[in-house]
Formats: structure tokens, C-alpha cells, sequence
């Protein structure tokens, strides 16, 4: 857990030294860009874990930044926008992050959500799932390799969809609220909004097959084990 890389992108200095203040009290190993390009560079050499990325930024925007880093990291992004940008929270999902946060915000609830993250991050790599593979009739889940096949075709995942696949998958059958699927994947100590889930839900069906997961309104999710095309 102390080696985790934490990267932190904005343009406003007092918000850098609020965050690297926080994450230097907690001993994170982190670095800081004010850029989209530094962003970029720092992804390559950095090799960040968690990316905190600012939506507004000179130059390259942090949504511009989140499209291409994403062709080249997998690192847990977690956007800053402004409280009336409600677009860009969207787009900033659709894109590739995981989470956002609004500005103002509470440094202790940023600290919150990176524990969280490293917490899912630790126990995912430290203790494997109970069913090592959850095998399905058209969905196959190696969650020791943390690779997925549908109908015996391998599928590329971003860390946080497999999560959120594999909690379904562990409990196939049964219909997952909104609120578990935060909890289990997103982490205990998560504050965000429940969108999130319905954004990523949304990357998976496309994906996996838009039939794989079943929306049962006013409920929440299910994963269907019917042929996908």
C-alpha cells in the first residue's frame, strides 16, 4: 500500500498544495503536473496508480488528457470539475474516470476515497477472490489472472469494470443495488453519486453485450448468463 503512485494534476497552485499537503501527512508517494502535456509525460515515466486530474487545465483540457491517457494506463482516475459543470462530470465518466469529486471539496474526503481505493487496490492483489474462476455458460472470469472471456473471446477491461463485472458474477442470480455495487467496488468510505455506477454499468454492456446485465428498475443490476452478440 505505501508504494502506491499518486499523481496530482491542476492549475490552481493553493488546490495542489491543499491536496500534496494531505497526501505528504499520510506519507503518499505522489507527484504533481499543472498541465495536460506535464500530465502526459508524468503517466509514462511516473507510472501513476491514482490519478487526480482536474478538468479545467491550459492548454490540453483534463478531459483531453483522461481520453489519452486512458490508451495507455489503467491508473484509477479520479476528475475534479466545477460545481456548476454537470456536462463535464458526464463526459469525464464517459470518457474513462472512475470517480469525481466537486469543487469545493473536502480534502477528507478526497483521503477518504484514495484509502478506499488502495484498499480495493490491496485486498484485490493480496487476497483473491473465494472462486478463483467464476465460470458461466457464455461469461468465464479468471480472477487470478484478471482476465475475462465472453463466449471464448478474451474482453479488455479497465480495472474498475472487471471489479464491478466480478461483483456481479459473484453473486449471479441475485439483483445488486446501486448502493452495494458502491460498497463493493467503489469502497465502504465512498460519498460519490450513485451515476457513477449507472456510467460504468453502461462501458460493460457495451463491452460484454448489452443483454449480459439485466437493469431491474428500482432495484438495480443483475448479470443475465444469456448469449451475448
Amino acid at each position: 500500500m505505501s508504494n502506491t503512485r499518486i499523481l496530482v494534476v491542476d492549475d490552481e497552485p493553493s488546490i495542489l498544495k491543499l491536496i500534496t499537503a494531505y497526501l505528504e501527512s499520510e506519507g503518499y508517494d505522489f507527484l504533481t503536473a499543472k498541465d495536460g502535456i506535464s500530465a502526459l509525460k508524468a503517466v509514462k515515466s511516473y507510472r501513476p496508480d491514482i490519478i487526480i486530474l482536474d478538468v479545467m487545465l491550459p492548454g490540453i483540457d483534463g478531459i483531453e488528457v483522461l481520453g489519452q491517457l486512458r490508451r495507455e494506463s489503467d491508473a484509477y482516475v479520479i476528475m475534479l470539475t466545477a460545481r456548476s459543470e454537470e456536462t463535464d462530470k458526464i463526459i469525464g465518466l464517459s470518457v474513462g474516470a472512475d470517480d469525481y469529486l466537486t469543487k469545493p471539496f473536502s480534502p477528507r474526503e478526497l483521503m477518504a476515497r484514495i484509502k478506499a481505493v488502495i484498499r480495493r487496490m490491496h485486498t484485490a492483489s493480496s487476497s483473491p477472490n473465494s472462486r478463483s474462476v467464476i465460470a458461466l455458460e457464455h461469461i468465464r472470469i479468471d480472477n487470478g489472472r484478471r482476465r475475462i472471456w465472453v463466449n471464448d473471446q478474451e474482453i479488455e477491461l479497465t480495472a474498475l469494470e472487471f471489479n464491478l463485472l466480478n461483483a456481479l458474477a459473484d453473486h449471479h442470480g441475485l439483483v445488486l443495488s446501486r448502493e452495494q455495487l458502491l460498497e463493493k467496488v467503489w469502497g465502504y468510505d465512498y460519498f460519490g453519486d450513485l451515476r457513477v455506477v449507472d456510467v460504468h454499468i453502461g462501458h460493460l454492456r457495451k463491452k460484454i453485450g448489452e443483454d449480459c446485465i439485466e437493469t431491474v428498475r428500482g432495484a438495480g443490476y443483475r448479470l443475465q448468463d444469456s448469449e451475448t452478440h
